[in-house]
């Protein structure tokens, strides 16, 4: 067991060192000799974790998805006495990686939804967070939708795919510095507040 506990550390360790590296250098710098180097392993090491290349970025595009999700999540959780819109604007937030402690990690997601169009199985990976994501989106909205001015429905899931299509978006203009993170929050934040005033 130790054996297999052991193995799963060092895939991680290896993502993280694929993760600083995509940063420094984006994708095409990610070579397996220096994700050996950087994550402090031999060759042998990282071969034996991960049989090619595409495997191991599959897997550090996982890693990468897990934390957003997990920090999404965790803002979604909040209090009994936060609203679900409150919620669904912490979440999103989270996945637009708009605080400058995530600026990295927004330059290396980026890097590889750019790489995922020529990647069927980096696609996959995303397709399937993105999916994740939608499905919370989508009951936060449904939940803080009961609560609207006007009372009339909405299209839940469509409000949950724009929503994360929005979130994408901000990271993207964030980090090209069309917009800083604070206008940013103000686009979603006005979105949101629409979505509740209609």
């Amino acid at each position: 067991m130790p054996r297999l506990v052991d193995h799963e550390r060092r895939r991680r360790l290896i993502a993280e060192a694929v993760c600083r590296l995509a940063d420094e250098r984006g994708l095409e710098g990610v070579t397996l000799r220096d994700v050996a180097a950087r994550a402090q392993v031999s060759m042998g090491a990282v071969q034996r974790c991960f049989r090619t290349k595409e495997e191991m970025l599959v897997f550090a595009l996982g890693h990468i998805g897990e934390r957003i999700t997990e920090r999404a999540r965790a803002r979604v959780g909040g209090g009994r006495d936060r609203s679900a819109g409150t919620a669904l604007g912490h979440a999103a937030t989270e996945v637009a990686l708009l605080r400058e402690e995530h600026r990295a990690e927004a330059r290396v997601w980026l890097a590889f939804v750019a790489q995922a169009a020529v990647s069927e199985p980096l696609a996959a990976t995303l397709r399937a967070d993105y999916a994740s994501l939608e499905e919370a989106f989508t009951r936060l909205v449904v939940e803080a939708g009961e609560s609207r001015a006007d009372g009339a429905p909405l299209d839940a899931r469509r409000e949950a795919r724009t929503l994360l299509a929005l979130a994408d978006g901000l990271t993207a203009h964030v980090l090209i510095g069309h917009l800083t993170p604070g206008a940013a929050h103000d686009v979603l934040d006005a979105h949101l507040a629409g979505l509740w005033e209609r």
